[in-house]
């Protein structure tokens, strides 16, 4: 719930390296293995601290402006009919050395977009990156402080290009020099591909969604094939064999050449330079990182004639991400892709020990078939399978069909989507993208066919109810159990996961949810069901808490009446909630005198100070302190709390512990 010190960062490096040298003197097998797992952990610990005081930034803790700044483009969405614009602003004379080093700021007009590294001037409102939505929840200002965007906001009209006040940096030319490479490369592909194929198509090469429509976006995501979308492993798996065997075969037609020289390093090496070349162009994202690692150990294996390794290239690539970019092990698309890659590295180990017995059918075309076809089952069962518990903990979503769709979608991504689009990346310097991207185009539509259908199937998409960490916990520790033995035992790992999955059915969710800035508030009926107490200002949180829910209605729908147990007047709400307390909420401060004796909980949009005793009170001030509330009824009453949960971090301003039991004696 703190940010640990410097010294602590000490004593811990100290420790693992005193770990490590046990593990390397010591003859007893336990306590090597012992020895290894804490200098791991130690060494997590420090990479961790290390890594936040190297991102470390100013973060806005309050709401600015209008202000009038000049800032350095650092990259331009289009979003919808306007912009999203990632700037460096230069000190703004109202924050001084508190300027953060990064903003986020949304324009409404969907004028040219700035060249990344011009300087424009702008007049901005800026605000602290939000926190959850709820106790527990996603931490957007998290993820903002790790990439160093200290504020966000919205623009007051458009931004004016100004001359450059300064010199770029080496890194800063870089950096606009590959945004601007991105740029016109998904201008190209846009122009060669139009229409809604053009903008997957363009989010499948440089790795820009913004010009997705919703209606794709969600069929994607009911389908199961929002992975494709975004470029992950098995984009630059695909890219980077395709290069290999490219550049194989090519130096293959000369038998001078292929006689003489090592061509499979010559190769190895090629297709190493593309496999970089389109991880930079992708926005490299911790699956692409993940895949290129392994891409980047199976190539050097091949230049020191070594065999490529498997699931220690996993682990090579988990431990370099989580030395550099140790934030990324709370990323849904890293977690993701680790699992559904370790998944499938199990299954390659396991289905090698049938090796000599599936060589004996020789190559005869049909068993051959067959083995291909029951494979393709396999792979898409088990990566599926891996990565189904973290789509639900994160994304409170169940693709029911993904294995039908990835099925039916795989062929059409590694035989047609990705050839072409490796063969128009190479052809795109000469001006002869248009063929490649034309069939590539071909196999987006077919692709965007396959996840239409699927996604009308009946309960293609539905909600899941959040479940515990803890249960998310139990399942993946099974998961790793089961991928990382190779013995009989590997089996034991069912245990935990199932217990995970059966208790996630019994979790009692919150009885009573107050949002940041009382912008919603919601509370748990008789049926078992969320009603807000009137109708919610934070349309965010509450269509957030829904979802979480599994609940399907929009927060208008879920608004309560007298029917719903919630009775409201000008003064404020009442209502009972499941167990029988009663919980007002009240809008004027006239109404305290009267709630304070007849209600369990009390939530005032007005400061309450001391005049409401009795109850459990949550004011505006409480709300200003800890952020959201969420509390469960019943004898002991348990209360969360935003900030809480968060601690005091770099990304989280201090805060009043709240979180505690209290016992009513009911």
């Amino acid at each position: 719930p703190f940010e640990p010190g410097r010294a602590a960062t000490a004593v811990a490096a100290a420790a693992a390296l005193g770990a490590a040298f046990l593990a390397g003197f010591s003859r007893a097998q336990a306590v090597r293995m012992a020895a290894v797992l804490a200098a791991a952990a130690l060494l997590g610990f420090c990479a961790a601290k290390v890594r936040t005081e190297w991102v470390r930034a100013p973060v806005l803790e309050r709401k600015a402006g209008p202000a009038t700044f000049v800032a350095r483009v650092v990259s331009a969405e289009p979003r919808g009919k306007g912009l999203r614009l990632l700037l460096a602003p230069d000190p703004i004379r109202r924050l001084g050395a508190g300027t953060p080093a990064r903003v986020r700021v949304s324009v409404r007009y969907a004028d040219e977009a700035p060249a990344p590294g011009s300087f424009v001037r702008a007049t901005a409102v800026l605000m602290a990156p939000p926190g959850p939505a709820m106790p527990g929840d996603y931490d957007f200002a998290r993820w903002a402080y790790f990439h160093r965007i200290g504020a966000v906001g919205y623009l007051y009209g458009r931004p004016h290009p100004v001359p450059p006040p300064r010199a770029a940096s080496l890194h800063e030319r870089f950096s606009a020099g590959l945004q601007t490479l991105r740029d016109r490369m998904t201008a190209r592909i846009r122009a060669a591909v139009p229409d809604a194929d053009g903008a997957i198509a363009a989010a499948l090469i440089t790795g820009e969604r913004a010009a997705v429509s919703p209606a794709d976006e969600t069929a994607y995501r009911d389908s199961g094939l929002t992975h494709v979308l975004s470029i992950s492993g098995v984009h630059l798996a695909l890219a980077g064999g395709i290069f290999f065997w490219a550049v194989r075969a090519l130096l293959a037609l000369f038998p001078a050449v292929a006689l003489r020289y090592p061509i499979k390093k010559w190769a190895a090496v090629a297709a190493l330079a593309g496999s970089l070349f389109y991880l930079s162009i992708s926005g490299a994202d911790i699956p692409a990182v993940r895949s290129f690692v392994m891409l980047a150990a199976m190539f050097f294996a091949i230049l020191i004639d070594r065999p490529a390794l498997t699931m220690r290239s996993v682990a090579l690539a988990a431990t370099l991400i989580l030395l550099f970019m140790p934030e990324s092990l709370l990323d849904a698309g890293c977690q993701m892709s680790f699992a559904s890659v370790a998944g499938l590295i199990a299954l390659a180990e396991w289905s090698a020990k049938r090796r000599s017995r599936l060589a004996a059918e020789g190559r005869k075309p049909l068993p051959r078939f067959v083995r291909y076809v029951l494979g393709g089952v396999a792979a898409s069962l088990v990566a599926t399978l891996a990565s189904a518990p973290i789509a639900v903990f994160h994304f409170d979503r169940a693709a029911q069909y993904g294995l039908i769709s990835n099925l039916a979608a795989d062929p059409v991504v590694g035989f047609v989507i990705m050839p072409a689009a490796t063969l128009a990346m190479v052809a795109m310097p000469f001006g002869l993208e248009r063929l490649p991207l034309f069939v590539m185009g071909k196999g987006v539509g077919a692709m965007t066919a396959i996840a239409y259908w699927t996604a009308d199937l009946p309960g293609a998409g539905s909600l899941v109810p959040v479940w515990p960490f803890w249960c998310f916990l139990a399942m993946m520790m099974g998961f790793v159990w089961i991928v990382v033995w190779r013995r009989r035992w590997r089996w034991l790992g069912l245990v935990p996961a199932a217990l995970g999955v059966v208790f996630a059915q019994f979790a009692r969710p919150p009885d009573l949810l107050v949002a940041r800035d009382m912008g919603a508030v919601a509370v748990r009926t008789e049926d078992g069901r969320l009603a807000f107490m009137n109708k919610p200002k934070d349309d965010f949180a509450a269509a957030d808490w829904l979802k979480r829910e599994g609940d399907i209605r929009t927060p208008a729908e879920a608004v309560a009446g007298p029917k719903g147990g919630v009775s409201c007047d000008a003064y404020g709400c009442l209502a009972k909630a499941r167990g029988g307390s009663l919980v007002a909420y009240d809008l004027r401060i006239e109404a305290l005198a009267e709630d304070c004796r007849h209600a369990r909980v009390v939530v005032s949009s007005r400061p309450a100070l001391d005049l409401c005793r009795g109850p459990f009170v949550i004011d505006r001030f409480d709300i200003y302190r800890t952020g959201g509330y969420a509390l469960w009824l019943g004898k002991t009453m348990r209360v969360k709390t935003v900030s809480g949960m968060r601690g005091v971090r770099p990304w989280a301003p201090p805060w009043r512990p709240r979180d505690r039991m209290i016992s009513t004696g009911e």
